[in-house]
């Protein structure tokens, strides 16, 4: 499979992606054994290795024209102690023996990673830049984004994975394309629900053109099929407005358009709890059509004349009502799942399973780097500044070493 061949077991190679099999690569990453070997195959072995991660869909003859032997790194310094001094102090006593007091004696800054930063040409590449700000999945998705137009660069849509960015550049994904990659695939379940809603949509199209032709009259009675429970909830749904409607704001009492309002509210919470919990949906249904028939019946006993309502009204007030309608805590968790369910709803057409929620194994992988400033919301990011090797902090993500990257950017330094 290709899934196996670009995350081998035996062999493994990290890759610039979420998938499972390269989270468990991730955890068997071993220092390299380098006995009873020549530094040459040390350096092959380095790049080799770390070359299957950084770019792997680059060309090697493309990447040596990219690769730089200076290394870009910064060295943090405190404004005040500039402001305050002009650096006299450090002379003082040179060369007489003179020590400064151990607590005047400035604290050591941690070693600074120059070389993991070998690789760093590479973050500037557009399809780089888009996996990094997670809107995809892997280096590989992100340059089929790319590629299908589905990327624009300050505004313009851009077509190749290789562009460079520079600092200051905004770049955008569709939103859909980013919950493609970033939502949990669908199951089987939720596949098949997928092709009868195209196959139902492709039968409707059909239909319409195409002239219906009468049925037989020697063909057997067909069987009605079950009903299904959404569409039981969605026909609740609106007979519930219906009787809202019809009935004139001066007949119908405020209670029991507050009944009816609740009742419809409880509805819309169901309707999005059919796809979690679709063993619950007949269930569900059954009471939700005894709510509305009770809710039916406090209606008519609303027309009924002054002279009974006064008895009738304590028999409905000596009744159950819902607990999930009517309690305050259910009230809020209703109106939750409700703005919920117009957020994120249920939509079988999605390539994506829905309600949106994030892909497994993805916590592994959720970080952004410092140049990137993202903003999930519009699916866009803006490059800021190329990444630097600061004390005990090199800005490119890599899964390995110091030593292994040395190794690696002396392989490189050789052929330049």
């Amino acid at each position: 499979m290709r899934i196996r061949r670009a995350h081998g077991l035996k062999r493994p190679k990290l890759r610039q992606s979420w998938n499972k099999f390269n989270l468990y690569n991730l955890s068997r990453v071993e220092p390299d054994n380098r006995r009873n070997r020549t530094f040459f195959q040390q350096k092959w072995t380095a790049k080799a290795v770390s070359r299957a991660y950084h770019g792997e869909t680059v060309k090697e003859k493309h990447w040596q024209r990219m690769f730089r032997r200076r290394l870009r790194a910064v060295v943090p310094m405190d404004p005040e102690q500039l402001a305050r001094s002009d650096g006299y102090e450090h002379a003082e006593g040179r060369g007489s023996g003179l020590e400064p007091h151990p607590t005047k004696k400035p604290k050591p800054f941690p070693k600074t990673p120059y070389m993991n930063m070998t690789y760093a040409p590479l973050e500037r590449r557009l399809d780089t830049a888009i996996f990094r700000a997670m809107f995809a999945s892997s280096t590989r998705q992100a340059r089929q984004f790319v590629v299908h137009g589905d990327v624009k660069v300050n505004g313009k849509k851009m077509i190749y994975p290789g562009y460079q960015l520079n600092p200051g550049d905004m770049f955008q994904v569709e939103p859909e394309r980013v919950l493609f990659a970033t939502g949990a695939p669908k199951d089987a379940r939720e596949r098949r629900a997928g092709r009868k809603a195209r196959q139902k949509k492709e039968a409707a199209a059909n239909s319409t053109d195409e002239p219906s032709t009468p049925p037989s009259q020697d063909s057997p009675p067909e069987d009605p099929p079950p009903d299904d429970p959404k569409e039981t909830l969605q026909s609740l749904l609106s007979q519930a407005r219906t009787l809202l409607t019809s009935s004139s704001s001066s007949s119908l009492s405020g209670k029991r358009k507050q009944d009816l309002r609740s009742f419809q509210r409880l509805l819309k919470k169901t309707l999005s709890r059919t796809r979690l919990f679709p063993q619950q949906s007949t269930t569900l249904t059954d009471s939700l059509d005894a709510q509305l028939q009770e809710l039916t019946q406090k209606l008519n006993l609303d027309h009924t004349p002054a002279s009974s309502t006064t008895s009738s009204q304590a028999k409905v007030d000596s009744r159950d009502r819902s607990p999930e309608s009517m309690t305050p805590e259910n009230s809020s968790l209703l109106r939750k799942a409700l703005a919920e369910a117009r957020d994120n709803p249920i939509d079988v057409t999605k390539p994506y399973a829905t309600p949106w929620r994030p892909r497994p194994y993805m916590s592994a992988f959720a970080f952004i780097p410092r140049y990137l400033e993202v903003h999930h919301k519009i699916c866009s990011a803006v490059y800021l500044r190329h990444p630097v090797a600061r004390p005990g902090l090199a800005e490119v993500p890599t899964p390995f070493g110091s030593d292994l990257n040395s190794l690696a950017f002396n392989w490189y330094l050789r052929r330049r």
